[in-house]
């Protein structure tokens, strides 16, 4: 590791964990280039439209432990 990447790395875990979190996540959208024109805004329609399904009660979630139950049952 390079020493401002030493020194970046330092300096970042000094932040709150929301800064840190926030960082994080900017660093690695960086790595994933951009995305096709639309796709962000695609993917926060797909988003309201889950939740206001899970508020109506048109959709009911299930637990996660309940779904990795079936995910190893279904592998078993």
């Amino acid at each position: 590791m390079s020493d401002l990447v030493t020194e970046l790395s330092h300096r970042a875990r000094e932040l709150v964990p929301e800064d840190r979190a926030r960082l994080a996540e900017e660093l690695l959208a960086s790595l994933e280039g951009n995305p096709e024109p639309g796709v962000d805004s695609a993917w926060d329609d797909e988003l309201r439209k889950r939740i206001a399904e899970v508020e109506s009660g048109a959709v009911e979630p299930i637990p996660a432990d309940e779904v990795f139950a079936r995910v190893r049952r279904a592998l078993s």
